[in-house]
Formats: structure tokens, sequence, C-alpha cells
């Protein structure tokens, strides 16, 4: 999620604890509910995880991975989109949520905790450029 009207663009990011307690930064998330596209699932996992509505703009990318999850390998792909922000407020109401914040997208790089994630937010300056451009 990117608030394009502030100054530098933000980006929401959610706050979790991993298995060893500490405090983990990283882009919004979920899954697909039947019925919902990707699109439709990223609107409202953001909003459920942020308090942030927005609208999906551009796709980002996709991450595939494995997790150990009670004692058993779990597989994962997680399709992100870019997002702009265009109400709400940014709140840590989901019980999966520590803490949220609005980070600059040049600190984005040392807060995000994944090396796919810090990936896919490089993109977000040269995606944002090019919707100006239209």
């Amino acid at each position: 999620m990117i608030d394009r009207e502030s100054v530098p663009p933000r980006a929401a990011l959610i706050g979790r604890h991993d298995r060893r307690g500490r405090l983990i930064w990283s882009l919004p998330k979920g899954h697909v509910e039947a019925g919902e596209t990707h699109e439709d699932a990223a609107v409202r996992e953001v909003h459920e995880e942020t308090g942030i509505r927005g609208t999906v703009i551009a796709p980002l990318g996709v991450i595939d991975f494995w997790f150990m999850a009670a004692d058993r390998r779990v597989h994962k792909t997680v399709h992100h989109f870019l997002m702009a922000a265009h109400g709400g407020e940014l709140s840590d109401a989901d019980r999966e949520v520590i803490e949220v914040a609005w980070v600059p997208l040049e600190e984005i790089a040392e807060r995000l905790a994944y090396t796919d994630e810090r990936r896919l937010m490089a993109l977000v300056p040269a995606l944002l450029a090019g919707l100006s451009d239209h």
C-alpha cells in the first residue's frame, strides 16, 4: 500500500513477532477466500491488516516459499500488488499484527525482514514514475 500523496511517498508495513519473539516487518498479505480474485484478496487483506483502504494499480510480483508450521512444511505463493491508499486510518487492530507503520520508500529496504519483499519493493519507484508519465 503506497501513500502517493505524502512527500516522500511511503508504504504501509506490518510488524509481527517471529517464532523467537522478535518484531519483524513485512508487507501485508493473506489468503484468497472463495470467490475472490488475487486482487480482491489483496485489497481486503491490506485493509484488515493495516486499516487502510486502497485500490490495485499494478501487479508487483509473486513470491513462492516454504516454511515450517506445527512440525510440517507448508508451501505458500503470495501475489503482491502495488496499491494506492485512498482512505482509512492506520490501525494494528488485526490480531495477527503487532504494529503498523507508514515507512518512506527510501527506508523500506532497511526495515523489511525478507529479501524477496525488498526485491519487489525496489521496483516501486520505477512503477510510480511510469504511472505519473501517463
